[in-house]
């Protein structure tokens, strides 16, 4: 029995080593490792910077500090949605379904509008914290649908795109954003 466990054992180790050498070989980085690759990295980031702004806002009592923060959450969402329209979804149809894909483009139109009707408001105004509050919903809902196990994120991991490259892009691309729409990347 011992010689059985002492076999079996041998084997699984030398079983360990072949995902390494697929990972070399693809040039990939391994999808089931627990790093994602620099454009879905980069997207989650953005993802948790902005469920903490509307944390923030959540907290605040001043209307001049609101609208500030809010103007904050708007550049970053107007930055982001910019970054998934004109580089990551293009380019992951084909990877992602295309279903997932139009309804994120259907979704990050419904917040562009409610941006938009946000922006042209004053916080003392009747339901903007309301606003506020429904976007950071909405937000909430399209992460989840681009996060969870099956979604968006995890079947581009799957895919033919180089995502370490593509980060690189987005990465460029979203401090041209910024200094275009008057923010700073970080």
């Amino acid at each position: 029995m011992a010689t059985t466990a002492k076999s079996q054992s041998s084997t699984s180790s030398r079983a360990k080593p072949a995902p390494a050498k697929a990972k070399a070989r693809s040039g990939r980085t391994r999808r089931s490792g627990s790093r994602d690759p620099l454009a879905v990295q980069l997207l989650k980031q953005d993802h948790r910077d902005v469920e903490k702004m509307f944390d923030e806002y959540e907290q605040l009592d001043k209307g001049a500090d609101k609208q500030a923060l809010f103007n904050r959450i708007a550049l970053a969402l107007k930055v982001h949605t910019a970054l998934e329209e004109e580089i990551f979804y293009p380019e992951e149809r084909g990877d992602v379904e295309d279903d997932m894909l139009d309804e994120a483009y259907v979704e990050h139109d419904g917040a562009k509008k409610l941006i938009a009707e946000i922006e042209g408001m004053q916080p003392d105004e009747e339901f903007y914290d309301a606003k506020v509050k429904v976007l950071g919903e909405y937000i909430k809902h399209h992460v989840k649908e681009e996060e969870q196990p099956g979604g968006i994120f995890s079947q581009a991991k799957k895919g033919e795109e180089d995502l370490n490259e593509m980060g690189e892009r987005l990465k460029e691309r979203k401090a041209e954003l910024m200094a275009e729409m008057g923010g700073t990347a970080h």
